[in-house]
C-alpha cells in the first residue's frame, strides 16, 4: 500500500510540474503590456531529493503563478524571441525566497529588462510546501508518518515572443489560443 501510495505522490508530482497556466497581467494585450509562457525545467546536473522506499514525498507543485509583463520599452523594436531560464527558491511554506537567473551580472540592458520581468512576476509565484514524511513506530509499536516540510528550487524557462509590435504568448512548442 505504501508502495504505491509514494509511486501515486511520484507522478503527481511529475503531472503538476508540466502543468502551465497562463494568467495575464493586468491590461494584458494593449500594446504597451502583456504576458509570457513559461514551462519548468530541468537542466543535467540538476540534484533532486533522495527519498527512500520508507519516505513519502508530496507537495511541491504551484499553487499561483503570475506571467511576466512583456517589457514595454522592447516592444516598439519587436525583438527576436527570448528565453529566460531562472532557478526558483521556495522555502519550508512554499514562497519564493529567491530568484536566480544565470549570467545575470553580465546581462546587458536588453536582456536585463526581460530578466526583471521574470524576477518581478516570479516572487509572487506561491507554491505547496514540499513535505518528506517518513515512516516511524511509535512507542506502542505501530506505525506512522512524520516528517517536516522542506525547502526546494525548481527550474523554469520564461519565453518572450513579439509579433508587429505585440507581445505573443507561447505554451510549450504550440502558440497559445
Amino acid at each position: 500500500m505504501a508502495k504505491g501510495f509514494g509511486y501515486l505522490a511520484g507522478m503527481c508530482l511529475l503531472l503538476a510540474g508540466c502543468a502551465t497556466t497562463s494568467t495575464s497581467a493586468p491590461g494584458a494585450g494593449t500594446p504597451a503590456e502583456g504576458n509570457a509562457s513559461w514551462h519548468q525545467a530541468d537542466p543535467a546536473g540538476t540534484e533532486h531529493y533522495k527519498v527512500s522506499h520508507e519516505q513519502l514525498a508530496s507537495g511541491s507543485f504551484p499553487l499561483k503563478r503570475i506571467a511576466p509583463v512583456y517589457p514595454a520599452a522592447e516592444l516598439p523594436t519587436c525583438p527576436a524571441p527570448i528565453d529566460i531560464q531562472a532557478l526558483l527558491i521556495v522555502d519550508k511554506t512554499g514562497r519564493i525566497s529567491e530568484v536566480r537567473v544565470d549570467g545575470e551580472a553580465q546581462a546587458g540592458e536588453h536582456r536585463q529588462r526581460y530578466i526583471d520581468a521574470v524576477k518581478a512576476a516570479a516572487r509572487q509565484w506561491q507554491f505547496q510546501p514540499l513535505e518528506i514524511d517518513q515512516w516511524v513506530k511509535g512507542a506502542d509499536g505501530t506505525k506512522h508518518l512524520a516528517g517536516e516540510a522542506q525547502p526546494f528550487s525548481q527550474t523554469y524557462v520564461f519565453h518572450f515572443e513579439c509579433h508587429d509590435g505585440r507581445p505573443s504568448t507561447r505554451i510549450g512548442d504550440a502558440p497559445a489560443t
